[in-house]
């Protein structure tokens, strides 16, 4: 091949997507598409030295809520600071279409209860250009955006859609309000949604305490939705729900029958329970029963903990239910800062905190035994010697006060981690038992959402950096599979997430010795000036989509060549 190419990678170890050993090749590429793989002897109009890299798919991650922030953002960040070149968005039944302009506010309420995205900032964000699912998607593809990115069907929009205030008042869908989701499902799957999503989770609320609409939708209504996607003939079905109580097995059933009657793939999360620590097995034994039996299901799961970081400019800090901080909260830092700095007022805040177990939230936020010293680089497996709770029986100190000390570090700055699911044995094994089962995907880092309490869309430099390079555990090009090809086919795109002549050129070159992470930080960049964590990456060398560098060593170049991907898309030949 001598033609002119418009890139080649040279000389980086080529994990091709599949799984198999790192080869050393060159990549050549020319209108958006990988042309050669091996020695290129023609001649890039760009070119990226890869010696002592590592050549990889671009990143696709199934599970984001960039809803909001895709209509008023060209980036995608952080997600594509971490490798993703494709993020699909709309998961757990909340988004933003089909909406009526009278139902608006009721959808902004539930994205900021559910997923904690300022509504002073959707509400400033959102231009409304659209009522059905359809016009949604037209008008996010009007504008340029950094990597590429689909949308699925929201229940929770849907319903309310369909049935007004009926919907939230958590009314049963009546056979007409069915036969219409069904409808309206379908014209969704045909306009170019990735799927259907539902939540059945008792913690998703809007802003005001109300559950989410979908929270008791009938069997009879999930299964008129399911069938609306198998009439258009594509699209995958996403679930969260709670697996509480003692009929794990029949909701699991339920999922079971939808993906029967449908022949849709479903996905749903899975994490361990520090209340049930043992619970995910069975629901993986029941995954791998009904994929034995020819159905398509799998568990969504995350690479480590999840959980929340408590500090002074998040939405959480370990005072928040004392009178004493309350008064402070609104100031800005600096002030809030040097106040709690006062001995009188330091007093009060570990006085009051010992009272805090009176309520939920202060309860949870007095478990000392399981809030961890985070630090930066932040330390996602502490082990139970970090708690602040073992931090201060060997320092003779009271926990309240070492907790204090950790967040007014660095000016205020200091974070406190706090996993609620995934650490319950203060280790990360389960994490990677779940990992290596054959019927999970990766998911769950919900990027773009939780923008004052979690900063999980650094899940993918996680995967190689902890699994790969820190415990050796699994192998690297594995480790990436399970990243790129196994979630690009968990949602029906086959024309990616694989390093192969005709596939689509979203590439990482990636520095595994550089490979990391810094801790999340808090940016006010928001629409309205809202407030989001942001988590910063080491190690990306250069991050290609369609054939153009969006990064060169984690800067961006400017590029926009990131597009809606509409349905399903097939392998090239």
């Amino acid at each position: 091949m001598t033609k002119s190419l418009d890139l080649v990678i040279r000389g980086g170890a080529i994990a091709d997507g599949l799984g198999a050993a790192l080869v050393e090749a060159d990549v050549a590429i020319t209108d958006g598409r990988i042309v050669q793989i091996g020695k290129v002897e023609g001649t890039g109009r760009e070119e990226i030295d890869a010696r002592d890299c590592i050549v990889a798919p671009g990143f696709v991650d199934i599970h984001t809520h960039y809803d909001g922030q895709a209509v008023w953002d060209q980036c995608f960040a952080p997600s594509s600071w971490h490798g993703v070149t494709t993020a699909v968005m709309g998961n757990c039944g909340v988004g933003f279409a089909p909406v009526r302009p009278q139902d608006r506010e009721r959808l902004i309420e539930l994205m900021e209860g559910v997923e904690d995205i300022p509504g002073v900032a959707l509400h400033e964000g959102l231009d409304w250009a659209w009522e059905s699912f359809a016009d949604y998607l037209d008008a996010l593809e009007r504008k340029p955006h950094d990597i590429d990115y689909g949308a699925q069907l929201p229940h929770a929009a849907l319903r309310v859609y369909v049935m007004g205030e009926r919907a939230s008042r958590l009314e049963m869908a009546t056979a007409a309000d069915r036969a219409e989701m069904r409808r309206l499902a379908a014209d969704a799957m045909r306009a170019g949604a990735i799927g259907f999503s539902t939540s059945r989770s008792i913690n998703h609320k809007s802003v005001k305490g109300t559950p989410t609409p979908t929270l008791k939708a009938a069997e009879e209504e999930l299964m008129a939705i399911a069938m609306g996607v198998k009439d258009a003939g594509s699209g995958v079905l996403q679930m969260i729900t709670d697996f509480d109580g003692e009929d794990v097995d029949g909701e699991f059933q339920l999922m079971r029958r939808l993906v029967e009657a449908s022949g849709r793939p479903l996905s749903f999360s899975l994490m361990q329970k520090h209340k049930n620590p043992r619970g995910w097995t069975r629901i993986l034994e029941l995954t791998q029963q009904a994929n034995s039996e020819g159905l398509r299901m799998v568990a969504q799961v995350a690479p480590r903990g999840v959980g929340v970081l408590l500090g002074l400019q998040g939405s959480r800090n370990v005072f928040s239910e004392c009178p004493s901080y309350q008064v402070l909260a609104e100031l800005p830092l600096e002030r809030r800062v040097a106040l709690m700095r006062e001995p009188g007022r330091r007093a009060a805040l570990l006085r009051e905190i010992q009272d805090n177990a009176t309520t939920p939230l202060g309860e949870r936020l007095v478990e000392f035994e399981n809030i961890f010293a985070f630090g930066n680089p932040p330390n996602y497996d502490p082990g139970p010697e970090s708690s602040v709770a073992a931090i201060a029986a060997r320092e003779g100190r009271a926990p309240g006060e070492v907790a204090y000390e950790l967040m007014m570090a660095d000016g205020g700055h200091g974070m406190l981690y706090s996993p609620f699911a995934n650490y319950a044995d203060r280790s990360l094994e389960a994490c990677g038992d779940m990992i290596a089962d054959p019927n999970t995907v990766i998911g769950l880092g919900d990027g773009g959402a939780h923008v004052g309490l979690i900063s999980d869309s650094s899940f993918q430099t996680f995967m190689l950096s902890h699994w790969g390079n820190a415990t050796g555990r699994f192998d690297l090009s594995w480790l990436i599979k399970r990243q790129t090809s196994d979630t690009a086919r968990a949602v029906g795109l086959y024309d990616r997430g694989v390093i192969a002549p005709g596939m689509k050129a979203d590439i990482n070159v990636i520095d595994p010795d550089a490979l990391g992470m810094a801790a999340p930080h808090m940016q006010f960049d928001l629409p309205a000036g809202g407030r989001r964590l942001l988590q910063r990456a080491n190690g990306y060398v250069a991050t290609v989509v369609s054939g153009t560098p969006i990064y060169r060593a984690g800067e961006p170049s400017g590029a926009l060549p990131g597009r809606l991907v509409r349905g399903p898309q097939r392998a090239p030949g």
